[in-house]
């Protein structure tokens, strides 16, 4: 990500129109009415080992609304039980290689969706309009971000839409103090369902979702004998889905997760290169940025992802969701606090208004 490229590129004085074309036309291209597009969504679903994944989308799957699902299962071990248990509830259930998708079977990842899209459009398997996966118990969300984000091929066909986090209440607090993938795996979520709370103590399911939301502020749903309403999964979220007067969560362990909100317009080209600048200094620790920028060229919202080094191509929205027009970030780090972040993007823009 270059800013001074950016600004040779798209100069002040130079109208979107003039370069795309059209009165949709955006500095990224055609504005859409929503991220995803005509783009087939999927959603990842992680949690810790023996969390309740596989029940919670067998009870999913069961469900009218959950109909038209192709389940892909990575499993950690040399016998697939889970792709077996799902088999019978989906008429598209793939079962990836032994080993976890952050590491070598992140590549069968991309080629078992070309292949299911491809025996789709060829009507080898039945129709489907979306698809789950679920991931191994030891799995790093951060490579099927990264998978998703780096991947344009795989980009025209499939749209990351959510990455859910499943927690169980009896082992999720235990868990997050021995092992480090369960604390991860939550703090990249975009929605955390918290399982098993009638197997738990009473007031287990309360100290745990207060202790997610030292881990990340996303929305908590809680399962009922591994069932949750079908929308809090699959509907397509709106807007960033975080409570941002929440402000910046106390993490142990050195993951990090706050917010930044701007009142005013951003540039682009300052927004550019504050990230720019951060991914070159901390790229491995920005696990994830996501969020909704004004910008002074764009007359809609521009949503943006980060993952560590990589960048997802920026696309502005033809409005805004809500009634709040105002530049907001989520970020969850490792070891990287709000205060240097929140002064990098003031000094690039004092910097850029300095020069205007």
């Amino acid at each position: 990500m270059s800013a001074g490229s950016t600004r040779s590129k798209w100069s002040s004085e130079t109208r979107p129109e003039a370069l795309f074309g059209g009165r949709d036309a955006s500095l990224f291209g055609r504005r859409q009415k929503r991220p995803r597009g005509a783009r087939l969504p999927v959603v990842a679903v992680t949690g810790f080992l023996g969390s309740g994944k596989t029940t919670l989308i067998r009870a999913l799957l069961d469900k009218p609304e959950g109909g038209g699902t192709a389940v892909v299962v990575n499993e950690y071990g040399e016998i697939g039980i889970d792709h077996a248990l799902l088999r019978s509830s989906s008429d598209a259930t793939v079962l990836l290689g032994n080993g976890c998708l952050c590491c070598n079977v992140r590549s069968d990842l991309q080629e078992t969706l070309r292949a299911l899209f491809a025996d789709r459009a060829r009507g080898a398997v039945p129709s489907f309009v979306r698809v789950i996966i679920e991931t191994s118990g030891l799995a790093d969300p951060g490579p099927i971000l990264q998978t998703f984000a780096t991947d344009r091929a795989l980009g025209r066909e499939f749209h990351l839409q959510a990455l859910v986090c499943v927690v169980d209440a009896v082992a999720g607090e235990t868990n997050f103090e021995r092992m480090p993938e369960a604390r991860k795996q939550v703090a990249l979520a975009d929605r955390i369902v918290v399982t098993k709370s009638d197997l738990a103590d009473a007031g287990a399911a309360e100290r745990l979702v207060k202790r997610i939301a030292t881990l990340n502020l996303a929305p908590v749903g809680i399962a009922g004998h591994g069932e949750i309403e079908p929308s809090f999964l699959l509907d397509e979220p709106v807007a960033v889905r975080r409570n941002f007067d929440l402000g910046e969560a106390d993490h142990t362990h050195g993951l990090e997760s706050f917010s930044l909100i701007f009142d005013e317009p951003l540039t682009w080209p300052s927004f550019e290169q504050a990230m720019a600048v951060l991914m070159s200094l901390r790229g491995p620790d920005l696990l994830r940025v996501k969020g909704f920028v004004a910008l002074a060229e764009c007359r809609g919202p521009v949503v943006v992802h980060f993952v560590q080094h990589v960048a997802h191509p920026p696309v502005e929205l033809e409005d805004w969701p809500d009634d709040d027009r105002r530049s907001r970030l989520v970020f969850v780090t490792r070891g990287l606090a709000r205060k240097p972040v929140a002064q990098l993007f003031a000094s690039v823009a004092a910097f850029a208004a300095g020069g205007a």
